[in-house]
């Protein structure tokens, strides 16, 4: 279930718009975007894994704010980093996670999804939108994404599922690696894990956090 999940803040941190729209319009119509096109070409995105890593990356990265995610992900560690350390961490970081989830996303499905209505006014250019994922069981399970107001609109930066931060999860995980081995090391390594998945060296699944995997 995480990395379905997981995958799932994939697609809906891509969520933007003008600025007039609010955060629940933008993650709603969004959702609603993508899911009808991976359902309409899903043969196609199955047999062909960069074609869809292309349509992700066409919805998600002109619209993510991989920068402001790259820092609270890095914590300290970001701020004693160089501007080239930085730019290689957000992009090596976006791309391992672009191919690690894509095998879930390819089953999302926006029936699976209940919007729950806006509870939080906006305040200090923040909110939150409150989603429900139902299960194959019937059970119901809280992702709530949080978003910020950008030049560009509303951008989601943070996902908690169940709530657990994906953005503390993996702070918590990276911090510890680069405590060990250095900021280097970690994007090293998260480039050539994406370099292994281009290759077939290494299942993406195999890749994305452990935990149940139905939908």
């Amino acid at each position: 279930m995480q990395a379905l999940l997981s995958s799932l803040s994939l697609v809906l941190l891509s969520a933007t718009a003008v600025a007039q729209d609010t955060a629940q319009a933008v993650v709603e119509t969004t959702v609603r975007h993508i899911s009808r096109q991976i359902a309409e070409r899903r043969p196609e995105l199955t047999a062909d894994r960069r074609e869809l890593y292309t349509l992700i990356d066409r919805e998600l990265l002109p619209k993510f704010d991989t920068d402001y995610a790259g820092r609270l992900v890095l914590g300290k560690s970001w701020r004693n980093a160089t501007p080239e350390q930085r730019k290689r961490f957000v992009d090596a970081f976006y791309n391992f996670l672009l191919r690690s989830y894509s095998t879930a996303i390819l089953k999302f499905d926006e029936d699976q999804v209940r919007f729950l209505p806006a509870r939080v006014p906006p305040k200090d250019g923040r909110t939150v939108v409150e989603t429900e994922m139902r299960m194959k069981d019937g059970s119901t399970v809280p992702v709530i994404y949080a978003m910020h107001t950008t030049p560009d609109g509303w951008k989601a930066y943070d996902v908690r599922i169940e709530g657990v931060s994906y953005v503390q999860n993996y702070r918590n995980q990276f911090n510890a690696e680069v405590a060990a081995r250095g900021l280097d090391a970690l994007i090293g390594r998260l480039e050539r894990d994406t370099a292994d998945i281009d290759a077939g060296r290494k299942d993406p699944e195999r890749l994305a956090p452990a935990g149940r995997t139905g939908s």
